[in-house]
């Protein structure tokens, strides 16, 4: 049961996202496109309440019901930045919107959005290992609790190594090659593409 309602959160997530752009951009309808955003959080908040009922009616715990835990802390995390990207990209294709920027590349910009990056990592393991510990109660025994506990290291280490990058960049920013001209860390003129084709004629 616990798939199928991991499954379905996973497709009425994106449908309701989908939904939200299109009444935005298509119909205008902002009121409406607002309503459902603030509802894609609703989602997986459902999710995680029909997780908590599975458990308490005596399913044996597994690491899909942390999975399902993991999808509200992913919302919280990542859920408006993955927003903004599909309100992007949506704007571009279908509503003659300027074309999406590329995540910078070099200098400072790469920099912050690394610790952007390891920010939305870090509120995701911690919002989701909260939400584990409220499961592990309602799990019986040691091996069961044992399924959910390997989640703390798993997540703690995907936290501390996007923070260990992110603090790499801080040290060593990550500079443009020469004849390579950035601007707000992105490409705007690479002129080692120029000198090939040079050569090559």
């Amino acid at each position: 049961m616990i798939v199928t309602l991991i499954v379905a959160a996973e497709i009425s997530w994106w449908i309701v996202l989908g939904l939200a752009l299109s009444t935005r951009y298509l119909l205008r309808w902002r009121r409406t496109s607002t309503a459902l955003l603030i509802g894609l959080p609703a989602v997986d908040l459902a999710l995680y309440a029909l997780t908590v009922l599975n458990l308490r009616g005596g399913t044996q715990a597994s690491w899909m019901h942390a999975l399902a835990a993991s999808y509200a802390g992913f919302s919280v995390g990542y859920g408006p930045s993955l927003v903004a990207w599909a309100d992007r990209h949506f704007l571009h294709r279908f509503a003659g919107g300027p074309k999406p920027l590329p995540a910078p590349k070099y200098g400072p910009e790469r920099t912050a959005h690394e610790w952007q990056i390891a920010k939305r990592t870090v509120v995701s393991a911690v919002i989701t290992l909260g939400l584990i510990s409220l499961l592990m109660p309602l799990s019986a025994g040691a091996a069961h609790v044992g399924t959910f506990a390997q989640w703390y290291w798993k997540l703690g280490i995907a936290a501390v190594v996007n923070v260990v990058v992110a603090g790499c960049y801080s040290l060593w920013p990550k500079e443009p090659p020469a004849g390579v001209r950035v601007e707000d860390g992105r490409v705007v003129e690479d002129g080692r593409v120029a000198e090939k084709v040079e050569s090559g004629s």
